[in-house]
């Protein structure tokens, strides 16, 4: 997956807030439509998932599913380039 809209990629930290991150979901699907979540490694990932999962929620009383489409995306951290997981989630009425 490309990045080419950077300021619509929500960045994943192992230690990031699943219900945080779940508001800025929904609020970025309200808005776009869509959003990328990316992450690099298992906390990182652990976290997107329950963060979808928990958006679901959010966004169902509105008539909005959400979908998630995996993949991978190479980032480059202190020099070195690393894969991480984006996870591209859609809006479907």
């Amino acid at each position: 997956m490309s990045d080419t809209q950077e300021e619509n990629i929500l960045r994943v930290g192992a230690g990031s807030s699943p219900i945080a991150l779940a508001s800025a979901i929904a609020h970025a699907i309200y808005e776009n439509g869509t959003v990328k979540l990316r992450a690099v490694g298992a906390g990182a990932v652990n976290q997107a998932v329950k963060a979808i999962a928990i958006a679901s929620g959010y966004t169902a009383p509105r008539g909005i599913s959400l979908v998630s489409i995996p993949g991978f995306a190479s980032v480059e951290s202190d020099g070195e380039k690393i894969s991480a997981i984006v996870f591209k989630v859609n809006a479907v009425k």
